[in-house]
């Protein structure tokens, strides 16, 4: 098959429409294939890019894993990208360990016989420069009407309640409901997000070379490697064809402030041809080996992808970015369509940033690795490869035994792509201390809950597992048992999931799978399995699995309808429950992103509804209510309050009812309200009075169950009154921010002097919603902190006066 023309790769010159659901900026193979998957799952999508075309001579990642291509497949796009050939076919023989392209074979490469169909996974890899990714990627969207426009460079961002606003050079806006950066390792819109990465920089540098030869057909044959990892006196690292006249070479390494010239690039190159030939320098572009990732891969309405999220020592550093849009694209696809709460979300930054560090340390690792056997084989001298003497042969057999002795395998950073600490997968009970460490080297197919669920062939025609699964939850069935199929089935068409039932009795499944039933996302990695649905059923594993709040593994009939629950990870023991009582205006939602800190940190959460202070028995009412809510409820109780919700808590405890079954063993008072009201003109006067958290503001604004103007309703004198009136022998954690005037900031003070046992902590820059502000991790650890002193009931409570982050 004759190699295709992709050197260079003109984005289509047609504008972005004005709105759309998901907005992505960087048209290369991460954004492209984003646009692709989230297309596929229905979401209304759009590509922009700064650039016009993409150029061949930039080359990028060439070799893509089993794993890559199973995301190619399940795409649709695997055959065309196969296709793509920039290079003979011929060429392609696997990657040879030699001292040049014409010298000699240090470690041998083996390669399938002619006659052996046999294969160890579903999938092979594959090599295609970036530019052939595009070209596939621009020709499947156009096939489905989905715009890509080049020539737009974004200059700011916007966002609000409803959705966010990308701002163009020329001035021109798109709005969306999300924004997904993929826009490479210098990314403007994670500047633009204010999101700041973290990592070790290099101490050198190194340069990809790509470089243009004549006809060489004279010099290497008609059919050379292709792909070849080079090692002599003057050359290391790749030499590897992008087209019959282009090849990427490998320089370095060199000190940080040194800036090789032309002549010492093309010199290296000429090193590891392995003869004299005339080069052009194509191209030449610095990488470091070193690591930076975002301190997030998502800010309110912001997400990041790719290198924009992640930036490492090369190696697979593609493919994952495409597990970054695999991942992300079922639960965008799952919020927008109202099938899962937005905090679903959340867990994209929990599952990917945690994988990416482990693959990014093991990179790393190894590079370093290579590096000392570099040096090692350099000590031992590689011979010239016209050098057919009993010493270089010698020398090149040792040679190959430290190359074969010291290289690390990849088959972990291929498929081990578990989530290990997810908010939304649901454990098996001692799963997480009785599992192996992850290893970026090895890998034996595992299906408990946050692994990659095992890929194989389940029918004599060729079809697999994930083409049966397709971009479905799927439900695997090893019994004969219908009634969880039946379960699963009917909970997944009332949230309008996409779902598939795959009976896999009789297929030998069993031995990897250990479990009759196994639920897998869309993104092929298994939420839960069992021989029989847990309590709450269906419904239980759902709501852990999109994120939902009102149920969990430990799920049992709640108390009452009127409050929200968060649980503890399976497998935790509760550490104690909080009962959080809103303030002025809010809602049990307002309290989601914390109660879901608090779960994590082992704390059962309950969330009420906020009490009516207009009401005259508003403390009766509220004392009711946390009777109700503390039925069951695991000791130590703290109650913790916000703004009203506060003041009406230590006016309720003011009354010293000490045989009450809501009495608490600790208090938390958020932003405890004062005399002051906060009336204000506008809604983004009152946002701002209550929160520069762009997260928060969106789910206020977003809440039509929110009371706007909530806060100037008054605080009747008699409530302020019975809350400031004494101190009472109960550990108390008050929180203010230093930038909320609503606060009675000295009579607090007094209060809390006069308590046997208390701390104020005064949060800096944080306004009068203390708890769902900027510094919301900061605040949520120090009431853990807080609460860990409970845990005996003996520890005193420290009395500080103040707290300032």
């Amino acid at each position: 098959m004759a190699e295709r023309d992709v050197s260079t790769v003109r984005f289509p010159d047609a504008g972005p429409p004005e709105d759309v659901e998901v907005l992505i900026i960087g048209a290369g193979p991460v954004g492209l294939s984003a646009a692709v998957e989230l297309h596929a799952r229905g979401v209304a999508v759009a590509v922009v890019d700064q650039a016009r075309e993409a150029t061949l001579v930039r080359a990028g990642a060439m070799g893509h894993t089993p794993r890559v291509v199973e995301h190619f497949r399940r795409w649709r796009v695997l055959q065309e990208i196969r296709d793509e050939w920039t290079f003979p076919p011929e060429w392609n023989k696997g990657i040879r360990l030699v001292t040049s392209l014409v010298g000699h074979e240090l470690v041998p490469t083996p390669r399938p016989s002619f006659v052996d169909t046999g294969r160890g996974a579903a999938e092979e890899a594959l090599r295609r420069p970036q530019t052939a990714l595009v070209q596939v990627f621009l020709r499947h969207l156009a096939r489905h009407g989905v715009r890509v426009s080049g020539g737009w460079r974004l200059t700011g961002l916007r966002e609000d309640a409803s959705g966010i606003e990308a701002i163009g050079e020329s001035g021109g806006v798109i709005r969306a409901k999300y924004v997904l950066g993929a826009d490479g390792g210098s990314s403007t819109v994670r500047r633009l997000a204010g999101i700041a990465r973290q990592g070790e920089y290099a101490t050198e540098k190194r340069v990809r070379l790509v470089v243009r030869t004549g006809d060489l057909s004279g010099r290497i044959g008609p059919a050379p490697s292709g792909t070849n990892i080079v090692v002599n006196q003057r050359a290391d690292g790749f030499l590897a064809a992008i087209s019959p006249r282009e090849w990427r070479v490998y320089a370095g390494p060199f000190p940080l402030d040194h800036e090789p010239t032309e002549a010492e690039l093309l010199d290296t190159a000429r090193a590891a041809f392995g003869f004299d030939l005339d080069l052009e320098l194509a191209s030449a572009t610095t990488f470091y080996h070193a690591t930076r990732i975002a301190e997030t891969f998502r800010a309110g309405r912001v997400l990041l992808a790719g290198d924009a999220a992640h930036v490492r020592t090369p190696g697979g550093n593609l493919g994952e970015g495409f597990g970054d849009v695999v991942n992300l694209g079922w639960k965008l696809a799952a919020v927008l369509r109202g099938s899962a709460p937005e905090e679903l979300l959340d867990s994209y930054d929990a599952e990917r940033r945690r994988h990416n560090w482990r693959v990014a340390d093991f990179a790393l690792r190894r590079s370093r690795r290579t590096q000392a056997t570099l040096a090692d084989i350099r000590r031992i001298g590689v011979p010239d490869d016209a050098d057919l003497s009993p010493d270089a042969r010698q020398r090149r057999e040792a040679i190959g035994t430290l190359l074969r002795e010291s290289r690390l395998g990849g088959d972990g950073v291929t498929f081990d792509e578990r989530y290990d600490d997810s908010p939304v997968i649901w454990y098996e009970d001692g799963q997480l201390e009785a599992e192996p460490p992850w290893r970026g080297d090895g890998y034996t197919d595992d299906a408990r809950p946050g692994h990659r669920a095992p890929n194989g062939v389940l029918d004599p025609y060729g079809g697999t597992l994930y083409d049966r699964i397709g971009n479905d939850f799927a439900l695997l069935v090893l019994s004969a048992d219908r009634e969880a199929e039946r379960a699963f089935t009917a909970e997944a068409a009332a949230r309008r999931l996409p779902f598939t039932v795959v009976h896999l009795d009789g297929t030998g499944a069993g031995e990897v799978y250990d479990a009759p039933l196994v639920l897998v996302r869309p993104d092929q990695h298994v939420a839960w399995r069992g021989a029989a649905l847990p309590e709450g059923g269906a419904a239980a594993v759902f709501d852990r699995v999109l994120g939902g709040s009102r149920v969990s593994p430990n799920w049992r009939e709640p108390h009452m309808a009127s409050y929200t629950e968060f649980y503890a990870p399976q497998g935790l023991r509760t550490r104690g429950t909080v009962i959080v009582v809103p303030g002025r205006g809010e809602t049990q939602r307002t309290y989601t992103r914390l109660g879901k800190r608090l779960a994590a940190d082992a704390y059962e959460v309950r969330i009420i509804d906020a009490p009516r202070i207009d009401q005259p028995d508003v403390l009766t009412r509220l004392g009711d209510t946390l009777t109700e809510a503390a039925g069951g409820a695991t000791r130590p109780l703290a109650l913790l309050g916000a703004d009203t919700g506060a003041t009406a808590l230590a006016a309720l405890v003011a009354s010293d009812d000490t045989s009450a079954p809501w009495w608490p063993d600790a208090l938390v008072l958020a932003g405890p309200a004062g005399g002051a009201t906060g009336a204000t003109s506008s809604w983004d006067e009152e946002l701002d009075l209550r929160t520069h958290c762009p997260a928060h503001r969106a789910v206020l604004s977003g809440d039509e169950a929110f009371a706007r103007d909530a806060l100037a309703v008054p605080v009747p004198p008699e409530l302020l009154d019975a809350a400031y009136g004494r101190a009472v022998e109960l550990p108390h954690l008050v929180l203010v921010g230093d930038a909320d005037p609503l606060v009675d900031r000295e009579t607090l003070s007094r209060a809390v002097k006069a308590a046997p046992a208390a701390r104020l902590a005064v949060v800096g820059d944080a306004h009068h919603d203390v708890l769902n502000d900027l510094q919301h991790r900061s605040v949520a650890a120090e009431i853990v902190s807080f609460l860990e002193t409970l845990g005996n009931r003996l520890v005193p409570v420290i009395s500080v006066e103040s707290s300032t982050w």
